[in-house]
């Protein structure tokens, strides 16, 4: 599940990922609606069985991940349904995770520029969209020098069925009447607290990265952080409330928007979000303009077309070029280079 840019609400609303724009009700329709496994054939048919829909939950073995480091926060307390993956829109997920693990993709020392950045990928705070937003955008950044480290954060028990997980019915979303104002976002603070366990793993993965610096190639001073969704939630969480992470800056790709307090040493933050994305509700881009306001560096792309979950998936539409954008960025911003001495 993904977190929604209504504000900051997306641990309360489950969100099965997708490759292309999807309306509401297509939504719903992944969700509630996702069939059960097929049967394999009888021996004796040499008919082949159909292919599973793309949007359908199909359970797998969980992935070996020897590189995966433990962060040490510890299982998350009163877990009882263990770890667990499945696949779908041709990417895996992971749910259930009890404890939370950092996974490095580093550049070839020959081209690394001594920057990094932790990626949280999305699932409404209930899966992670693994590859889609966690390895296959660690890997694109390693290409362009950029080590990067995708978390494995700790994520709200689901039922350990993925047959009952998959046709969990949507909560009531609330709604705005026409013309007034965004529905009340939680406090800053109220939503730091029911994040705190991710808040900790983030802070965490900035404590292994800058212990490992040296090893890594990585200079502790230009450690970044980017999240799709509920992980742009975390991430804006760990810059905004955390003391101990301080992201040299930050992404925040079709994560929450919606207003906040900007300190005066906020990071440098890029956001991008599609204007057809089903989960934005009324756009409410609080959050640029109050970076705005404070006078701190911030670039802003609102794609016509992309839905929600673009990520690193192929599509014809521009939110595909959301990715090449934030490499511009972190160039403009001299990351993609060794810092002068």
């Amino acid at each position: 599940m993904t977190s929604t840019p209504r504000p900051m609400r997306a641990a309360a609303r489950p969100m099965r990922r997708m490759g292309k724009p999807l309306t509401c009700v297509a939504l719903v329709t992944a969700s509630l609606l996702a069939q059960p496994l097929m049967e394999p054939l009888m021996a004796q048919t040499s008919t082949p069985a159909p292919a599973a829909p793309a949007d359908q939950m199909v359970a797998i073995p969980i992935p070996a991940q020897p590189d995966a480091i433990d962060l040490g926060t510890g299982p998350l307390p009163g877990a009882t349904a263990p770890e667990s993956w499945h696949h779908q829109y041709g990417k895996m997920f992971a749910r259930n995770v009890t404890v939370a693990t950092l996974r490095p993709f580093l550049p070839d020392p020959s081209k690394a520029s001594g920057a990094a950045v932790i990626i949280a990928p999305g699932g409404g705070f209930q899966t992670l969209s693994m590859e889609n937003e966690g390895w296959d955008v660690a890997r694109a950044l390693a290409d362009k020098g950029v080590a990067a480290f995708v978390l494995k954060y700790r994520l709200n028990q689901t039922p350990a069925d993925l047959d009952a997980f998959a046709h969990q019915p949507f909560p009531p979303r609330p709604s705005a009447p026409a013309g007034a104002p965004p529905a009340a976002r939680p406090a800053p603070g109220d939503m730091a607290a029911r994040i705190a366990p991710q808040i900790a793993d983030a802070n965490a993965a900035f404590a292994l990265v800058r212990a490992n610096a040296k090893k890594w190639h990585v200079d502790p001073d230009r450690i970044g952080m980017m999240g799709f969704s509920a992980g742009g939630m975390l991430t804006m969480a760990t810059a905004l409330r955390s003391h101990e992470a301080k992201p040299a800056f930050i992404g925040n790709i079709y994560g929450g928007l919606g207003a906040v307090d900007v300190p005066p040493d906020a990071p440098p933050l890029f956001a991008a979000v599609a204007a057809d994305d089903p989960l934005m509700g009324t756009p409410n881009f609080g959050l640029i303009e109050n970076w705005r306001t404070a006078h701190r560096p911030v670039e802003f792309h609102y794609y016509e077309q992309g839905g929600h979950g673009f990520g690193m998936y192929p599509k014809e539409t521009t939110s595909t070029g959301w990715f090449d954008a934030f490499v511009k960025w972190l160039g403009m911003h001299g990351y993609l280079r060794p810092k002068n001495p």
